[in-house]
This record gives C-alpha cells, sequence and structure tokens, in this order.
C-alpha cells in the first residue's frame, strides 16, 4: 500500500508537473506570435559604369582635355576600363596641337574617399607650328599614374603625372595634368 501511495503521488506531481509547465510557461506555442517582416531591398550598386574625365592646365601653354570612359567594377575596391580621348594643347605663338586616341585603365581605391589610377593612352597628334607654318603628324605614348578625392559617388577630383613626359617630346605642356571626372 505504501508502494502504491508513493507510486500515485508520483503519477500526480508529475502530471501536476506537467500540466503547470504549459499553463505557466512564457514560451507555449500559444504565446508565440509569429511577425512577418517585409525584406529591406537593398540596391546593389552598378558595376558599369560611363563617365566623362575631362582636364584644364595652363602650366606652360593651355592643355585641355575630354575622355569618355567606361569602367567595370571588378570587386569593392577596384576597376578596369578603356575609353576615348581628345585635347588641344597651345603654346602661344608657337604652336596648336590637336590629340585624339584611346585608353585603358585601372582604378584601386583605399578608401572610399581616394582612387588611384593607372592609365595608358595611345594618341594621334596633329601638330600645327605657327612660326614657319608647318603641320606635323605622328603617334605618342602616354603611360599615368595618378590620384583623386572622391567629392561624391559620382564626382572625383585629382592630379595624374605622366611617366613617359619628355620635354620638347611629349604633346603634353606639362607632365602633370589636373582633372574632373564625373560618372553616371
Amino acid at each position: 500500500m505504501k508502494k502504491n501511495k508513493l507510486i500515485s503521488k508520483s503519477i500526480l506531481f508529475a502530471g501536476l508537473l506537467m500540466i503547470g509547465n504549459s499553463v505557466f510557461s512564457q514560451t507555449n506555442k500559444d504565446s508565440i506570435k509569429q511577425k512577418e517582416v517585409d525584406t529591406l531591398s537593398i540596391k546593389e550598386p552598378k558595376r558599369l559604369k560611363f563617365g566623362c574625365g575631362f582636364g584644364l592646365s595652363f602650366v606652360g601653354g593651355t592643355n585641355i582635355s575630354l575622355s569618355p570612359n567606361l569602367t567595370y567594377k571588378v570587386s569593392k575596391k577596384t576597376a578596369i576600363g578603356g575609353g576615348i580621348q581628345g585635347s588641344y594643347a597651345a603654346i602661344k605663338n608657337l604652336q596648336n596641337t590637336i590629340t585624339f586616341g584611346a585608353n585603358v585603365l585601372g582604378q584601386y581605391s583605399p578608401t572610399k574617399k581616394i582612387t588611384t589610377t593607372l592609365e595608358f593612352a595611345e594618341l594621334r597628334v596633329s601638330t600645327k607650328t605657327e612660326t614657319d607654318n608647318t603641320t606635323n603628324s605622328y603617334w605618342d605614348s602616354a603611360l599615368f599614374v595618378g590620384a583623386g578625392y572622391n567629392i561624391t559617388n559620382k564626382i572625383a577630383v585629382g592630379a595624374k603625372y605622366n611617366l613617359l613626359y619628355k620635354e620638347g617630346e611629349s604633346v603634353y605642356t606639362s607632365p602633370v595634368i589636373p582633372y574632373v571626372n564625373i560618372t553616371f
């Protein structure tokens, strides 16, 4: 009898525990409310960007250049691309030069605000010398390294240096060319 009483009390105690657990528990099925949360639409930046660079320099003369380009963002920090370019350079009362050609470029952004550039350009040059009224046409190469400050996601200003610059032979009036690049 003592054994039956102990078994009865054990069963009663276990039953009360189970009922009490479901009645007083904070995590039973009825107390969990399911919420549907809208997923945020995060716009991923475009990998392919159209840009247009232009340069203006008055060191040793006038140098104006325009270079539309197309770049492909390989990763968050690097991009490659190419474009066409044209420029006008003049040394007052000495010569006028018109160039057109193509370029390939690579960009690396160590931070969000700074972009470094490596660019190779091959240009067709047409020079008119005013002193003896002669015209000369030839091909010229330029290898630029540069850096720019990203004012916004679409506008950068900076300068690039022509490693192949030779005074008196290069189409550019200076080895350093400031630039502004706008992407769309």
